[in-house]
C-alpha cells in the first residue's frame, strides 16, 4: 500500500496532490451521493456564480461529476490538456465565489468582501499556470532510459513494425525478429536510411521450441535494454474444429516465448540498473472469448505476467507495461480466420503503448475499448458478458467456423 501511495503522489507538488484528493472525494463520494441520493428539492449547484436549484441543479450535477472525474484522471496521468484546463477551471471557481459573495453581501462592501474567499483560488490559478509544464513533461529519450539496443519480436508487420519504427525514430538501435526475412530487410533498410540507427535481423519462428533460444543466441553480444514481446497469433473458430498442433504453436508463441525471452533478458537489465519490457496483450485478455478461447486465455496469461512483473521489477528501475489493443488494422484478422472489420491504426496503438511504459502496469488503447473494460464489464454479469462476446465473434467469423 505504501508503494502504491508513493507511486500516486511522486513528483507532484503537495498542493496539487491535495487538489487531486479533493477532486477524487468529489468524483467518487460526494457527487454520486448528490446525484443518486440527495432529494431533488434539496439540490443546489453553482456555476459561474449562478445558483441553480431543484431539477436544473440535478441536471447540472452530471457535468460537475464529469469535471471532477476528468480532473482525477488528468492529475493522475499528467495529461497535456490539464495544462490549460486546470487553471481555467480554478479561474471559473474563483470568479464564481467572488460573484456569489459580492452579490450576497451587496453594495460597495460586497465588491471588497468578495475578494477574500476568491483569493485562495486566484492563487491556485497562478500555481497551476506556473506549473503547466508538469502536464507536458519532456520524456527522456529511450536510449537515456534503457540503453542502446531494443529487441522487437513480430517486427515484420502491424503493431510490431509500428513499435520498432517509433523506437528507431527515437534513436535506439533495433534488433528485428520475425519469420519473413524480406520484410525485415526492408524495414532495417528504412530505419538505417531514415533514422540513421544500427539494426540487426534475426529470422526465427518463435512458435518453434527452439525459436526463443535462437534469438537469445543472436543477441548474446548485445546489452538489450528494451524488450518488446509483440509476436503473437490468433486462431479463431469453434474449439473442437480447430487443429490441435496449431493451437499448441499458438500457446508457444503467445505465452512461452515472452516468458523465456523476458526471463533471460531481465537478468542483464537488473545488473545494469535499468531496462524496459513491453508485452503486447489484447482486449481479449480481460474476459473469456468464445470462438477465440485459446487466444483470449493466452492473452490473459500475458496480462497477468506483465502486471505482476511491473510490481516485481519497478524497484530495480525496470519499466514493464502490457499494451492491450482491441481490433487493429493489421494482418491479424486474416491470419486468425476472421472476416475483415474496422480497427485502430497500428501506429496509434504503438504510440499509446510506448507512452505508457514507465507510467502504469497496463494500458488499453482506445476510449471505446477502455469503456468496455472498465465500465461495461463491471455493470454486466460474467455469463452475460461471455454470451455477448460469443454473439459478436459469430458476426466476425465465416459460418463454417462456428
Amino acid at each position: 500500500m505504501r508503494e502504491w501511495l508513493f507511486d500516486v503522489f511522486r513528483e507532484r507538488p503537495w498542493w496539487m496532490s491535495a487538489t487531486m484528493i479533493f477532486c477524487a472525494y468529489m468524483a467518487f463520494i460526494y457527487m454520486p451521493w448528490d446525484i443518486f441520493v440527495k432529494p431533488v428539492a434539496e439540490d443546489q449547484e453553482v456555476w459561474f456564480g449562478i445558483l441553480f436549484s431543484g431539477f436544473w441543479a440535478k441536471v447540472l450535477a452530471f457535468p460537475h461529476w464529469f469535471v471532477y472525474s476528468a480532473a482525477v484522471y488528468g492529475f493522475r496521468r499528467r495529461r497535456p490538456w490539464m495544462a490549460f484546463w486546470a487553471p481555467a477551471y480554478a479561474a471559473q471557481v474563483a470568479f464564481g465565489i467572488y460573484l456569489w459573495t459580492a452579490v450576497a453581501t451587496g453594495g460597495f462592501s460586497g465588491i471588497i468582501v468578495g475578494l477574500f474567499p476568491a483569493i485562495p483560488f486566484v492563487g491556485l490559478v497562478y500555481a497551476f499556470w506556473n506549473n503547466r509544464d508538469y502536464f507536458d513533461p519532456k520524456p527522456l529519450a529511450l536510449t537515456a532510459r534503457f540503453g542502446e539496443w531494443a529487441l522487437v519480436t513480430g517486427a515484420s508487420s502491424g503493431i510490431g513494425s509500428a513499435l520498432a519504427r517509433q523506437i528507431a525514430a527515437d534513436g535506439m538501435k533495433v534488433v528485428l525478429t520475425a519469420r519473413r526475412e524480406d520484410r525485415l530487410v526492408a524495414l532495417a533498410a528504412e530505419f538505417e536510411r531514415d533514422f540513421e540507427v544500427e539494426t540487426r535481423i534475426v529470422v526465427a519462428d518463435l512458435a518453434e521450441p527452439d525459436g526463443s533460444k535462437r534469438v537469445l543466441e543472436a543477441v548474446s553480444d548485445l546489452e538489450i535494454g528494451l524488450l518488446v514481446n509483440n509476436a503473437g497469433q490468433g486462431y479463431a473458430g469453434r474449439f473442437d474444429l480447430l487443429d490441435g498442433e496449431r493451437l499448441r504453436r499458438q500457446l508457444v508463441l503467445n505465452c512461452e516465448t515472452p516468458l523465456v525471452l523476458t526471463h533471460a533478458l531481465v537478468q542483464g537489465m537488473r545488473e545494469r540498473g535499468r531496462g524496459g519490457v513491453l508485452l503486447t496483450g489484447s482486449l481479449a485478455g480481460h474476459l473469456p472469448l468464445p470462438l477465440h478461447s485459446v487466444y483470449s486465455a493466452s492473452k490473459a496469461f500475458d496480462r497477468f505476467l506483465g502486471e505482476a512483473l511491473w510490481a516485481e521489477l519497478r524497484a530495480s528501475n525496470i519499466d514493464v507495461v502490457v499494451l492491450e489493443p482491441g481490433s487493429t488494422e493489421t494482418e491479424f484478422q486474416e491470419v486468425a480466420g476472421e472476416m475483415a472489420h474496422p480497427g485502430h491504426r497500428a501506429d496509434e496503438v504503438a504510440r499509446r503503448g510506448l507512452r505508457a511504459l514507465g507510467e502504469q502496469p497496463s494500458v488499453v488503447s482506445g476510449w471505446s475499448n477502455w469503456v468496455l473494460v472498465n465500465a461495461v464489464s463491471r455493470l454486466l454479469t460474467r455469463p452475460i458478458l461471455v454470451l455477448i462476446a460469443r454473439a459478436r465473434m459469430i458476426k466476425q467469423l465465416p459460418e463454417e467456423l462456428h
